[in-house]
């Protein structure tokens, strides 16, 4: 089993790599591929020595899956071009989740829905992910009519250079700005490019991604993305209103049984989902679940969890671990 990694000097390439470790998946050939000025270099992983590949080198060798994390102008030309050859791609950028054509997968909630047709899979936003995997039981159960979406996410999600912002903010050196304004001790109510209606790139992939993974068109939907100076995961305050009533007891429970969560509740002991507990964490943390007071059928989570990794790298992996053990390349 050829693997490829698409984007593996990157900052979450080289938590895509900790994972596939961490998960002993089962390849035969690992595959690492990078720009072309990094094409030829060395990377050491798990004791061995790996030539970086070029992207044209990495078709031409066939791996049964790739998994790119490389942006999206990257994965709309070279995505495609590993399809045509038999590769199933794995695309943890932007560039196909919206595509009516390609689907847009959290394993927990819709991998069964995959075939062997499925060449380009869309790993959805960070900020999807983990809202999308709280929401799913509550959907299914009590219908949600509404929600009202506040992020507080992690410098992580914009990448290196902009933890190095942050970083050389905090030591008083003179950094390069990623950001419009100073990110510490501060807060930017941006998140991506604004569009003409006033909402930002990232604000609209809450709004989209959350009605195609669930499928349901008609959920209303409003979000604010903030950016934090925080390293450890983007955390949600999220407020649901459902079509059906429901208890407390009830919504703990399906958040209970929901592989893939772990409720954190009992702010009585000041224990609740925090980023510094849910880095380097798999798990979707799930805290401060309490009735809405002022709707009918209104209910408040806080979900908190490690953007890079059920966000983006553990995703993408157990995508991967679906695919092959149906059997779909």
């Amino acid at each position: 089993m050829k693997l490829a990694v698409v984007g593996a000097t990157g900052m979450v390439g080289n938590v895509m790599l900790e994972v596939l470790k961490e998960r002993n998946f089962p390849y035969d050939e690992l595959i690492l591929v990078a720009s072309e000025r990094s094409k030829g270099k060395q990377l050491s992983y798990n004791n061995k020595s790996y030539t970086l590949y070029g992207l044209q080198e990495a078709v031409d060798a066939k791996p049964d899956i790739a998994i790119f994390s490389a942006g999206g102008s990257v994965s709309k030309e070279w995505a495609p071009k590993f399809a045509a050859s038999g590769t199933t791609v794995i695309d943890n950028s932007s560039a196909w989740r919206m595509d009516s054509d390609k689907k847009l997968v959290v394993p927990e909630i819709n991998a069964n829905e995959l075939t062997k047709d499925d060449k380009i899979i869309a790993n959805p936003n960070c900020s999807t992910i983990q809202m999308v995997l709280a929401l799913l039981p509550i959907h299914k159960n009590f219908g949600i009519e509404r929600l009202v979406i506040s992020t507080y996410q992690s410098v992580t999600g914009t990448g290196v250079a902009a933890v190095k912002q942050l970083e050389d903010e905090r030591s008083g050196k003179q950094p390069t700005m990623v950001y419009p304004h100073p990110i510490d001790k501060n807060c930017l109510p941006h998140g991506g490019d604004f569009d003409d209606n006033g909402y930002t790139s990232e604000e609209m992939k809450l709004v989209n991604e959350t009605r195609k993974i669930l499928g349901d068109e008609t959920i209303q939907i409003t979000a604010t993305v903030v950016r934090v100076p925080v390293i450890g995961g983007h955390s949600e305050a999220v407020n649901v209103q459902t079509r059906k009533d429901f208890s407390l007891k009830e919504v703990r429970a399906l958040l209970e049984a929901t592989p893939g969560i772990e409720v954190q509740d009992d702010p009585a002991n000041n224990i609740y989902p925090m980023p510094i507990t849910a880095h380097h964490k798999d798990e979707v943390l799930v805290g401060r679940i309490r009735k809405d007071l002022s709707v009918p059928h209104g209910l408040d989570l806080w979900i908190v969890a490690d953007n890079l990794r059920k966000g983006a790298a553990t995703n993408a992996i157990q995508i991967a671990e679906y695919v092959l053990s149906k059997k779909l390349v």
